[in-house]
C-alpha cells in the first residue's frame, strides 16, 4: 500500500500537569526532514520525538508542534519564587531610581515576569514526559492513517492511467499489420516514380531494413513490463516513492521512443497520449513517500 507525504493530524492528552495538544503537518520531500516546536517544559522529549518519527516515517517534511496549557491548580501548588533573583532586581530597580534623582515603587507586574523569578518544580512535568510520548504515538498513528488514506486515492488514480496506458499500447499493437502494409506500399510507390526496375527480393529487403528501424513490438512490451512492476511495487509495505519516480522515467523514455518511431498519425498521436497519462502519474508519484 503506498501512502502520501502530505497529511496532518492532531491528537490531544489530558495529563495531570495540564492539556497536551501535538499537531503534525507533512509534506513530501526526498528524504525525511522534521522540524519541532516544543514548549520549553518538555525540551527534553526531543530525541524521543525524533527517534518514533525516523522508526515510522520513510520521506517528508514533518512539522511538529507541542501545544501545553498548564493546570491551574497543579501549577499554583508547585510554584515558588526565586528569592535570590528577587531581591536582586529590587536593589536594581532602587539604584536605577537613584541615579535617575528620584524614587518610584517598583512595578511588581513587570517583575513577576521576568523570566525564572517564578520558578516551578520539574518533578511533575518529568513524570508526565512518557505520557506525552505516548499521546505523540497516538498522533503518529493518525497521521500515517491520512497518508495511507490519501494513498489509496493517489493509487487509484495511478491504476486509472496504467490502464490507459495498456489501452494504447494495445491499440498500437493491432495497427503493427496495418503500418507493415503502409510501409511496403509507400517504399514500392516511391519506387515507381524513379522508374527503377529493382533486383528480384530487393523491394522485401528494403521494406524488411526499414521495418527492422521502425519496429515498436520491443517498446511495447516494455511498456507492458514497466505497468506490471508498478502495481507490483504498489503492493510493497514499505516506501516506494523513488521507485515509482525511476519507473515514470523509463515510462516516459518508451513512450519517446515510440513517437520517434511512428510512421502513422494514429501512432504518433497514441506516443503523444502515453506522454501525458505518464505525466499525470509522475506528478502524483512525487507526492508518494
Amino acid at each position: 500500500m503506498i501512502r502520501s507525504m502530505t497529511a496532518y493530524a492532531r491528537h490531544s492528552a489530558s495529563l495531570d500537569v495540564g492539556q497536551l495538544t501535538w499537531e503534525l503537518r507533512s509534506v513530501n520531500q526526498r528524504f525525511l526532514d522534521v522540524g519541532l516546536r516544543l514548549p520549553e517544559e518538555f525540551r527534553a522529549l526531543e530525541p524521543g520525538v525524533r527517534s518514533r518519527l525516523k522508526a515510522r516515517l520513510g520521506r517528508g517534511k514533518v512539522d511538529v508542534s507541542l501545544k501545553f496549557q498548564p493546570d491551574a491548580s497543579a501549577t499554583a501548588a508547585e510554584m515558588r519564587v526565586n528569592l535570590e533573583l528577587a531581591r536582586t532586581l529590587v536593589n536594581a530597580h532602587d539604584e536605577i531610581a537613584e541615579l535617575a534623582g528620584g524614587s518610584a515603587e517598583p512595578d511588581l507586574v513587570h517583575l513577576l515576569s521576568w523570566p525564572g523569578l517564578i520558578e516551578q518544580g520539574e518533578g511533575e512535568f518529568e513524570q508526565a514526559y512518557e505520557p506525552a510520548l505516548a499521546a505523540f504515538d497516538r498522533a503518529i498513528d493518525e497521521l500515517i492513517a491520512a497518508r495511507e488514506q490519501e494513498g489509496r486515492a493517489i493509487a487509484e488514480m495511478l491504476e486509472q492511467r496504467l490502464a490507459g496506458i495498456e489501452t494504447q499500447s494495445r491499440e498500437v499493437r493491432e495497427r503493427l499489420p496495418e503500418i507493415r502494409r503502409a510501409l511496403d506500399t509507400r517504399f514500392r510507390e516511391r519506387l515507381d516514380a524513379l522508374a527503377v526496375e529493382a533486383e528480384p527480393g530487393r523491394v522485401e529487403q528494403e521494406v524488411a531494413i526499414q521495418l527492422l528501424k521502425l519496429d515498436v513490438d520491443e517498446e511495447l512490451d516494455r511498456l507492458e513490463a514497466h505497468v506490471a512492476e508498478i502495481r507490483r511495487v504498489m503492493q510493497l509495505d514499505e516506501p516506494v516513492g523513488r521507485r515509482l519516480d525511476f519507473l515514470m522515467q523509463e515510462l516516459n523514455r518508451e513512450a519517446n521512443t515510440l513517437g520517434s518511431k511512428a510512421t502513422l498519425a494514429e501512432v504518433g498521436q497514441a506516443a503523444v497520449e502515453l506522454k501525458v497519462l505518464v505525466e499525470q502519474m509522475r506528478e502524483q508519484v512525487q507526492n508518494v513517500e
